[in-house]
């Protein structure tokens, strides 16, 4: 077991040796730890091996994926080293439940690591996991707020731009996509400032609000409803103004009685009657 283990960690150092974003000091750490008996971290990583999985079981990088939460926990994100290569490797698994499994865990390995090493190390995956398929984007899109929430403020903003392409699905008949993305927004509107939530925001609550299928609509007034009070709110209140002038516009003088519709259930709200 001591010859196998030395090899493993022998074939370990020389891939991390061709990573050149790695420094000298980063190269030279083995990934021994004395949290748990190091033969059985050496078979969980083993087991992500992608030829193992085509001639052992097509399922065992999937349950990996599954369980490396729980491994990180264990070891710690000291330790967090010895599995960075595996998560890589199965972040970049040809199956997507694969990686659909580690989209919906993504947030509680932030958590994990801390801000550092989330910045560093889970966000390039995070938006690899943004492109991905529809299967793959809904695991990020459920814990949005989760993972946004624990980046820097500055690194947060950059996610605005990228926001309106969750209007834009493989299949235009999946409303359980929109539905989730009003969902997270209206969450998000605790971690960005008046005017980024005019800017960005605003665009998407609208275009929900028009959304052929009722199920979004409704959440989507909800969201416009949040969002009159949030920006009544701040200490800028003209955004305010503007955002309920644009609903008259829109809704209220729409031609047709949908839109006039529209405008009605949002004033449902009792927020929206405070701040008129």
């Amino acid at each position: 077991q001591r010859t196998d283990s030395t090899l493993h960690y022998i074939h370990n150092d020389s891939d991390l040796s061709t990573n050149s974003s790695l420094s000298p000091e980063e190269e030279r750490k083995s990934k021994v730890q004395d949290v748990v008996p190091q033969a059985l971290l050496d078979q969980y990583l083993s087991m992500t091996d992608p030829s193992r999985a085509q001639t052992v079981d097509t399922e065992i990088a999937k349950h990996c994926a599954y369980s490396l939460p729980g491994v990180a926990l264990t070891l710690g994100r000291q330790n967090w080293h010895c599995l960075k290569d595996t998560y890589e490797t199965l972040a970049s698994d040809m199956q997507w439940k694969v990686r659909r499994t580690l989209a919906f865990s993504i947030h509680e390995l932030a958590v994990i690591l801390g801000d550092q090493l989330t910045a560093g190390d889970l966000v390039p995956v995070f938006n690899g996991f943004l492109k991905d398929l529809d299967e793959v984007r809904i695991g990020v899109l459920k814990h949005l707020h989760d993972f946004l929430k624990l980046l820097h403020v500055d690194k947060r903003r950059e996610y605005l731009y990228q926001l309106q392409e969750f209007l834009v699905t493989d299949n235009s008949r999946n409303w359980r996509f929109r539905a989730e993305l009003a969902e997270q927004l209206i969450l998000l509107l605790d971690l960005y400032c008046a005017r980024d939530i005019y800017d960005y925001l605003r665009p998407i609550a609208f275009s929900l609000c028009a959304d052929k299928v009722s199920s979004v609509r409704w959440i989507s007034y909800k969201l416009v409803s949040e969002m009159v009070k949030k920006l009544y709110m701040a200490s800028t209140s003209t955004f305010a103004v503007d955002l309920m002038n644009e609903l008259v516009e829109t809704f209220c003088r729409c031609h047709k009685w949908s839109g006039r519709q529209t405008f009605v259930f949002i004033c449902q709200v009792k927020c929206l009657f405070i701040c008129i």
